[in-house]
């Protein structure tokens, strides 16, 4: 397969090796902690989990990434690459085990959210810096297929660090504690890892002269406004963008829903094993989400390429319009841990399609302000979703009104792909 043959190419690099290992040490502590997150505030048995929590909670998780996602480069450019690794996987690890004993000392919830806040938004740092490090690492020729390699990885060892933290979590770490702890270690050794760098290896180049912080900001802040001027003259990736939003929405509702199932109506959070079989239950769902991913990534290029990014993206959201209320309403396990297989093909699908079609309508000056944009709908969406769902939902989960809902917003979708498909030459002409 290219794909092992491009990583085995790529290895050979010792510095690239040692950057990849930064990113998948940091990026499985990022999935050992939100998932860790996640479990004590929907699982853990002193809390009577609400919808509104976990709004809450994914507020805490998403939105960092969104406000501070785009004025991250700024600073990145100003501070060695090689330094906001290594202090910035310490801050985590510092703050990932305050956050250990917020949980041991049934701390307020304001409290344990700010430390949480603190960890995700530290996030945004490090992983901007990782892909600026890149092109110090990889020679022009293979940079793309870096590009595309890397982060792949990283999401695959974030992916892998969730699977770990219910893993331990089921096989007997009955404290949340201790779960953020093994995150906590898993930070630490990414700054380890850091120091196998060169500290001027990865930028910036210190005679570079760069503007007053007050000035970079500022033009960060016009050149978001910017961006916005030019998708609004590119229609078809505005419309691609409205449309993964919307099915983003989706995914997110169908999530918290998800989320109160397996606390409530799949396993007695009364009983001896406090909700252990819902926690097992999440983590199946889970990995099923993830397989639709998967899966995706495999079946969107030749699909697009037959139909049309548009066309694929037509059918993701047909497809779920017509599933969603077939698999979701009967709220049992087994066909709603095939809903979620099906979600993550099409919701990823949908992502890629829009990602060529972002690529190929808008000018590369303004392509990374528009990817910014792209960041922060992708996540507002999810987290208005929740919100959305907390003021539907009962508390065990059961909502018809909320899943007819979903169906007929992919139904909605589906129409207006349908309409933009033909005014766009099948979905093949992006303008």
């Amino acid at each position: 397969m290219s794909v092992v043959r491009d990583l085995r190419v790529l290895l050979r690099l010792p510095d690239f090796r040692r950057l990849l290992g930064v990113r998948l040490l940091s990026q499985s502590a990022d999935g050992v902690y939100q998932v860790a997150l996640a479990t004590y505030v929907v699982f853990s048995p002193e809390k009577q989990t609400s919808p509104t929590a976990i709004a809450s909670a994914m507020a805490v998780l998403l939105l960092p990434y969104s406000v501070v996602g785009p004025f991250a480069g700024v600073l990145l450019d100003r501070w060695q690459r090689r330094q906001v690794f290594l202090y910035g996987s310490l801050l985590r690890a510092v703050l990932a085990a305050s956050t250990a004993l917020l949980i041991v000392g049934a701390a307020p919830d304001w409290i344990f959210y700010a430390s949480a806040l603190s960890v995700t938004a530290v996030n945004r740092f490090v992983l901007s810096g990782l892909s600026a490090a890149l092109p110090r690492v990889v020679d022009e020729e293979r940079l793309v297929v870096a590009n595309s390699l890397s982060p792949t990885a990283g999401t695959l060892a974030a992916t892998l660090g969730g699977s770990l933290a219910f893993a331990v979590r089921l096989l007997g770490w009955d404290s949340d504690a201790a779960v953020v702890l093994l995150g906590a270690g898993l930070y630490l050794c990414s700054a380890l890892a850091s120091l196998r760098l060169g500290r001027d290896l990865l930028g910036p180049d210190p005679g570079l002269v760069q503007p007053r912080l007050g000035v970079a900001l500022t033009s960060t802040a016009r050149g978001l406004l910017d961006g916005l001027r030019h998708l609004a003259e590119r229609r078809s990736a505005a419309r691609a963008l409205a449309a993964v939003t919307a099915m983003r929405f989706c995914y997110g509702a169908l999530t918290v829903t998800l989320l109160m199932l397996c606390r409530y109506a799949w396993s007695d959070p009364a009983g001896p094993a406090e909700g252990s079989e819902g926690l097992a239950l999440l983590g199946l769902a889970l990995g099923a989400s993830g397989a639709g991913f998967f899966v995706a990534a495999l079946v969107t290029p030749w699909a697009a390429g037959r139909m049309g990014p548009y066309g694929w993206m037509m059918v993701c959201a047909a497809s779920a319009a017509l599933l969603v209320p077939v698999l979701w309403l009967s709220f049992a396990p087994g066909p709603v841990l095939v809903a979620a297989f099906t979600l993550g093909l099409v919701t990823q699908g949908s992502k890629i399609s829009t990602d060529t079609v972002v690529q190929s309508s808008v000018d590369d000056a303004f392509r990374g302000r528009i990817f910014s944009l792209y960041d922060v709908l992708f996540n507002v969406a999810f987290v208005g979703a929740a919100a959305v769902a907390a003021l539907l939902l009962p508390a065990d989960g059961r909502s018809v009104t909320l899943v007819l809902g979903v169906a007929v917003l992919y139904g909605v979708v589906a129409f207006a792909l349908t309409h933009w498909r033909r005014t766009t030459r099948g979905g093949r002409r992006f303008t």
